[in-house]
């Protein structure tokens, strides 16, 4: 990447919200595969920060620090991104940011309307059923992902802490964490509350 006395701190609002796949044409554009089907974001920012990623890790090593990209023209492709970077003229140099991690700072994420949430905001809520009648913790969103026609949460089911503790995961007989599986729809999503990172649901727990 550029020269590493041209470089602008990087904020610490940063949000992955997907990966570089290799070169786009002969001009120098990029193609990007989105984290999620909330690929807005990718196409409006006004500048993107790439962090070239260890090779080996699919979890995200860092390699580099991060590096801020002006966009000077970003569209859809199929389920991709295609994007034009200022100062990445031709298809060499494209293709030598195959593999970076894209992130986009927090700020620049527009407003979303009423009811609708960002998937990045969502991961971590503690997940909370009342199908009991009792409104209970049962684990947390790790994950969120799309289906065609909705979102579904990927929600780690947890043991409830003893006092002072912290909760973990409950496990079936291999070990293995216990995973629940939740459309976000409002048949069954019945509060979403951002600021306390909680999630109410009547969706049945059934382990």
């Amino acid at each position: 990447m550029s020269d590493a006395a041209n470089r602008v701190a990087a904020p610490d609002d940063l949000v992955e919200l997907g990966r570089i796949s290799g070169a786009y044409g002969v001009k120098g554009w990029i193609k990007v595969q989105p984290h999620s089907a909330q690929a807005d974001v990718l196409r409006r920012a006004s500048s993107w920060w790439l962090t070239r990623l260890a090779p080996e890790s699919a979890r995200g090593v860092v390699a580099s620090a991060p590096h801020e990209y002006k966009i000077v023209q970003a569209r859809p492709q199929g389920a991709t991104i295609v994007a034009q970077l200022a100062g990445i003229t031709d298809r060499d140099q494209a293709e030598a940011l195959r593999g970076c991690a894209v992130q986009v700072s927090r700020s620049q994420f527009p407003a979303p309307a009423d009811d609708e949430y960002y998937w990045v905001d969502l991961i971590g809520c503690a997940f909370y059923t009342d199908a009991e009648g009792e409104p209970a913790r049962v684990g947390v969103v790790e994950e969120v992902v799309d289906n065609g026609a909705h979102a579904i949460l990927r929600v780690v089911l947890q043991r409830a802490p003893v006092p002072g503790g912290q909760p973990e995961p409950r496990r079936d007989a291999k070990g293995r964490p216990l995973v629940m599986l939740v459309p976000f729809v409002g048949a069954h999503i019945l509060a979403v509350d951002l600021s306390a990172r909680r999630i109410d649901s009547n969706w049945p727990t059934e382990f």
